[in-house]
């Protein structure tokens, strides 16, 4: 297969995890290289996500790095191959490419755990509510930019109307429930749309109420993705640039665990957030 110059995130992940099944090994890549009967500067293409690797080989390049986890070979395995083509690729010319992962990363989440402060959750918001939010960005942006970013989100919305969706929790302070953006009748229809979100089987919302005892928080927003094994999980964060950040080491992925467990400590049942929005709704 040919190398890119200008792999996926996907990729890139793909590259990453032969690496570092290859330093748990012990091997340097030239050694690495010559277990495999390839030169060094290929085994460094991989794992860069510069050049594609079939199924055949990763698996191969698995048992040269004495890896026997059958769970994890397989979910690498499914990984490999040529980009997958998907609908958010029409969109690498108008948007950044970090904004283009996060719908391909969505798209082969197997489950997704979201916490915010301010902001209601990309995949829950309604059309106007995205508008609004968009149109005070500063710097502001170009109406066509507003365009772009508005199709693109409701478009990454697609995933929760799927035949098998995956499972999603969102925990939302209080904080973003009562942020006005658009005005009084796009937030009443901002609330409304999230209850009724939080009726289908596969999502849950819960709230974070104002006098809760405690808020345990990194500070920021962030998105947890679950892949087909603990391994291959990925925490999205929002950067101030408009861009995102994807993080993989596993004692950031462990502390994201943890403060998401603890954020659903302290929010409220989901029947008590329902409840709680449709007060918000009552006095908006």
């Amino acid at each position: 297969m040919p190398p890119t110059s200008n792999p996926t995130l996907r990729q890139r992940r793909l590259g990453a995890e032969l690496r570092k099944l290859r330093e748990r090994a012990g091997l340097t890549a030239t050694a690495a290289a010559a277990r495999l009967g390839v030169n060094q500067a290929r085994v460094s293409m991989i794992e860069t996500g510069r050049t594609p690797v079939s199924a055949d080989k990763l698996r191969s390049m698995a048992r040269a790095y004495d890896c026997h986890e059958a769970g994890h070979v397989d979910a690498l395995a499914a990984m490999t191959g040529r980009r997958t083509r998907g609908w958010w690729e029409e969109y690498r010319d108008h948007l950044p490419a970090t904004l283009i992962d996060v719908a391909e990363l969505e798209h082969h989440a197997v489950a997704l755990r979201v916490a915010l402060v301010i902001h209601i959750p990309a995949l829950l918001q309604t059309t106007d509510h995205a508008r609004a939010l968009f149109r005070a960005v500063v710097p502001p942006m170009r109406q066509y930019e507003i365009e772009h970013r508005l199709t693109y989100r409701i478009k990454r919305q697609g995933i929760m109307h799927r035949d098998s969706p995956p499972p999603y929790t969102a925990i939302i302070h209080e904080t973003a429930l009562r942020m006005g953006f658009g005005g009084p009748a796009v937030t009443r229809g901002q609330l409304k749309h999230l209850l009724e979100m939080s009726e289908l089987p596969h999502i849950t919302v819960r709230v974070i109420p104002f006098g809760a005892e405690y808020f345990p928080s990194t500070g920021q927003s962030f998105d947890y993705v679950e892949g087909p094994c603990r391994q291959l999980d990925t925490v999205q964060l929002d950067t101030h640039h408009g861009g995102c950040e994807f993080l993989d080491a596993e004692a950031l992925l462990s502390k994201y665990r943890a403060v998401l467990d603890r954020m659903e400590t302290c929010a409220l049942s989901t029947a008590e957030s329902r409840d709680h929005i449709h007060n918000l709704v009552r006095d908006t």
